[in-house]
């Protein structure tokens, strides 16, 4: 006797929200190094909805190569010992929707472009979103970099940061809609 064929429906996707902070925080989590170790950088910026509205209830995790363009293997990134350079930091979004971290600068290979790699997780998103986010200082490393140079000049500004006027990186995340960030498929 055959035993017919059977099909399996994928299961749908799970939002994050609302209690995703159960978990998932931790001390200095948003501090990749100590706000004032020498070569400390502020990244932040806003995480915004499709209709355009600050996001309050979201999550940013950042990973990024330390000054030389080495990629950190050390543990340790849900306990900061205060001198242990992992590359890895975690921070919500706060009501207005601003997230920020205190890190390092990436570097990169001469040549290459140098960004965090980042991802976003929010409520009513099925999974998290991959991106990037480039540093803006190196015009012809970005020119060059193949990734960028896959898209359309306003793809590749949702993923440049910009240097406020006290240094800081400047990068806001839009969710979907006018001026959507580039996510990556993963």
């Amino acid at each position: 006797m055959a035993v017919p064929a059977r099909t399996l429906r994928p299961t749908p996707g799970q939002t994050v929200g609302p209690f995703f902070a159960y978990g998932v925080s931790y001390d200095r989590m948003h501090q990749v190094v100590d706000p004032y170790a020498p070569g400390a950088a502020l990244l932040g910026g806003t995480v915004y909805d499709g209709a355009g509205a600050p996001v309050p209830d979201a999550f940013v995790e950042i990973f990024g190569a330390d000054p030389d363009g080495r990629v950190p293997r050390e543990r340790g990134a849900f306990r900061r010992d205060d001198h242990t350079f992992t590359g890895f930091g975690r921070a919500f979004t706060n009501d207005d929707g601003h997230y920020e971290f205190f890190t390092l600068e990436p570097g990169a290979a001469t040549g290459r472009a140098a960004f965090f790699a980042a991802i976003v997780y929010a409520r009513g998103l099925p999974d998290k979103l991959h991106t990037r986010i480039y540093l803006p200082d190196y015009e012809a490393a970005l020119a060059d970099d193949a990734f960028l140079a896959s898209l359309s000049p306003g793809e590749r500004a949702s993923l440049i940061a910009s240097r406020t006027p006290s240094g800081a990186l400047q990068h806001d995340i839009r969710l979907q809609g006018e001026g959507e960030t580039v996510f990556l498929d993963f």
